[in-house]
């Protein structure tokens, strides 16, 4: 016969048969009758009759007494005997039979173990027959039944318990096995709320509390409905069986319920009606202290062997470490997190003309948190400075490293330094720091009247820019060495690439661990963000919080920080609009920079007609500072207030020696520059400034519409 779960798997070809020919099954005897009649006295016990067709089994009264049934208690059909026979032995059933049936066996035989009203466990054995139809399908099993309690023989009978001692040590192994993956104490918690853990387990229902500030805190509680109201927070010295088993440090094993109810009165009204036989509670405790409890509640068996009882405390063992651990973990992580939000900008500053989003997302636990770090800087004149990096490392120092760092570069930036000085100076700060650590960074300084954008990257990852309508794409950014490496090997020349940020575009800096995915190259990562983004929300918030979802989903192995800055639009400062850039002495890419700047400026003013004019003015004094010079110059571009509308150029340089018109010589190439001043703008002139001069240019414009 077959376990009595629906049929379980035995059942399995029985339906397949269906589908064939259906042939006739032999009709059954009447109820109660001896079904083994035909076969004389061969069993001379109960018997059953089963219909394989129709899924009905008949049982004489002979056999539904070896199950301690009365016939009004039994409808015909096997998963009704379910509730007799114990779960692991149902199983094996079902697996027998679905066997026999398979592979063309005429009989079959196996003891096992029901659980009798009172609660006692009684051995069984079972034989069946196997009739097939003419093309060898199964249609019918009869078979015998008997109570086999006295016939196992002493071997047996010790076969039987080293085999329940063997599974019962593999449940502590598998469950401590589980409990080694678990990184947080939710992790613990939601093994122990599996239902399968249950079934390990072989109890009926289970809890677990912590230790909290003198109370237990109830945090696990299974099957759904076994919460017994009130229970979530108790104290220590309250009558529950979870208190004392913290208190006394001692596990206390419940052997029936008379027992529960003369030991827990409190307690036993609100869970009698769970059909529980018998609990164990027992203390988690870890390094001589108490964490918690845990108790699981039986509701098949009465007492517990010796075996038992050392198997579950060593249970509670592994539940109690793997909690400390995970309790660990999550106070290094909170530690490490904590100094790490400390070292980030409390707030981003409002940008006019410009939104921003920053996200900052933690993907380990424990102290592995990185140097991850975002900031954004308000600067003179309508400028912003945006700032991405990520100091090498996931530990503390790498937090301290990116505060110092991030700190430092703030303070370079603010102070009016070029984009690529900033980065040398702040590579220079990290060699000189007592740490091995280097850094990725990268850099951009944001002109929003003019759209202008400066970036310098230390061996970070290129950034992207979403177009207004969604398109993304990745922006070649070239680039220097990362932070502190370029001090120590003296290649602290970064290079500036210059791009134009129109209103509606959004450019986005992150670090690796948004790209980084295990088994993929970093092309395809920055292919997979770009599609990302691009099927993202338009909203800046919004975007920003999916890319962290996505992540999240995802995994990973690093941190991540975002940074998102949108361009709304022309935008002067007040003042009108001005434009400062500083030109180093041999350096080509800062004079095209430069170049490029100035002709987006005059474009965004509004003086548009005369760009080129101005354009070629202003290249002619920037050159001069540079070729009759020591030292770099500074270019100024500004709008200057009054009834005419009028845009001036400044180019300041060292030199206290004045400039000269003279005519051009022989080769043509010299002498020509003050007499193109003189010829292109409207007005221009020298003025001494401490230590050197500043020569200006004046020219007259239709319209300089400095929007808001």
């Amino acid at each position: 016969m077959s376990a009595g779960n629906g049929g379980g798997e035995a059942n399995g070809p029985v339906r397949r048969a269906q589908g064939g020919p259906r042939s006739e099954s032999p009709g059954g005897p009447p109820d109660g009758a001896p079904i083994l009649s035909e076969y004389g006295s061969a069993f001379r016990m109960g018997g059953f009759d089963w219909d394989l067709l129709t899924g009905t089994m008949q049982m004489d009264d002979a056999a539904l007494a070896v199950f301690d049934l009365d016939r009004e208690e039994y409808d015909g059909r096997p998963e009704s005997l379910g509730s007799r026979v114990l779960p692991d032995e149902s199983s094996r059933l079902d697996a027998l039979v679905a066997q026999a049936l398979k592979d063309g066996s005429d009989q079959y035989g196996a003891y096992f173990r029901i659980r009798r009203r009172d609660g006692r466990h009684q051995w069984t054995h079972t034989q069946g027959i196997v009739h097939r139809d003419a093309t060898g399908r199964p249609v019918r099993i009869i078979g015998v039944l008997r109570d086999a309690t006295h016939e196992l023989t002493e071997s047996a009978a010790r076969l039987g318990l080293d085999e329940g001692r063997r599974k019962r040590a593999g449940v502590v192994e598998g469950t401590t096995a589980a409990l080694a993956h678990a990184r947080t104490v939710k992790d613990v918690i939601d093994l122990l709320n599996d239902s399968h853990a249950l079934e390990h387990f072989g109890a009926a229902s289970l809890v677990m509390g912590l230790l909290e500030a003198g109370r237990i805190h109830l945090v696990a509680e299974g099957p759904e409905g076994a919460f017994v109201p009130g229970t979530r927070f108790t104290r220590v010295d309250e009558p529950y069986p979870m208190s004392e088993v913290i208190r006394t440090l001692r596990p206390r094993f419940i052997d029936s319920p008379r027992d529960f109810s003369d030991s827990y009165p409190v307690l036993w009204p609100h869970i009698s009606g769970l059909g529980v036989t018998a609990a164990a509670y027992l203390p988690l405790i870890a390094q001589a202290r108490p964490i918690g409890a845990l108790g699981l509640l039986y509701s098949d068996r009465t007492g517990f062997s010796e075996d038992e009882r050392t198997l579950l405390v060593a249970l509670s063992s592994s539940i109690a470490q793997s909690l400390q651990r995970a309790m660990l973990y999550e106070q290094e992580h909170d530690l490490a997190e904590g100094l790490q939000q400390a070292m980030l900008p409390r707030r981003i500053p409002e940008v006019p003309g410009a939104r921003t989003a920053v996200r900052y997302r933690s993907a380990r636990l424990g102290r592995d948190i990185g140097g991850d770090w975002y900031d954004v800087i308000a600067l003179p004149g309508g400028r912003v400075g945006a700032v991405i990096g990520d100091v090498q490392g996931h530990d503390t120092h790498a937090a301290a490293v990116m505060g110092q760092l991030r700190i430092v570069l703030r303070a370079y930036a603010a102070e009016g330094h070029t984009p690529a000085t900033v980065m040398a100076r702040a590579s220079v700060f990290l060699h000189e720091l007592d740490t091995e650590r280097f850094a990725t960074c990268t850099y951009a300084e944001v002109d929003l009247r003019t759209g202008v954008v400066q970036l310098v990257r230390a061996g970070h990852v290129d950034p992207l820019i979403r177009e207004s309508d969604g398109r993304c794409r990745r922006l070649p950014v070239e680039g220097g060495l990362p932070l502190g490496l370029s001090a120590e090997f003296g290649r602290l020349d970064y290079p500036v690439t210059t791009l134009e940020l129109d209103p509606g575009q959004t450019l986005l800096l992150y670090t690796d661990g948004l790209v980084e995915k295990p088994g993929a190259d970093l092309d395809e990562g920055l292919q997979w963000l770009s599609s990302l983004v691009r099927r993202g929300p338009d909203d800046l918030q919004e975007l920003a919080d999916h890319l962290c979802d996505v992540v999240a989903e995802r995994g990973g192995e690093d941190d991540v920080a975002i940074l998102l800055l949108r361009r709304h639009g022309t935008y002067a400062a007040p003042g009108a609009g001005r434009f400062q850039q500083h030109v180093a002495q041999s350096d080509p890419e800062a004079l095209r920079s430069a170049r490029h700047m100035i002709r987006a400026a005059v474009r965004a003013w509004g003086a548009g007609e005369r760009a080129d004019e101005i354009e070629l003015v202003a290249d002619e004094l920037m050159t001069n500072a540079l070729m009759h010079t020591d030292g770099g110059a500074i270019v100024t571009l500004r709008v200057l207030p009054g009834p005419t509308r009028r845009l001036r150029v400044e180019v300041e340089d060292r030199s206290s020696a004045l400039p000269r018109r003279r005519e051009a010589g022989e080769a043509g190439v010299s002498g020509r520059g003050l007499l193109l001043v003189d010829q292109l703008s409207d007005a221009w002139g020298v003025e001494s400034r401490g230590g050197g001069k500043c020569v200006w240019c004046e020219f007259v414009v239709e319209s300089v519409v400095p929007e808001t």
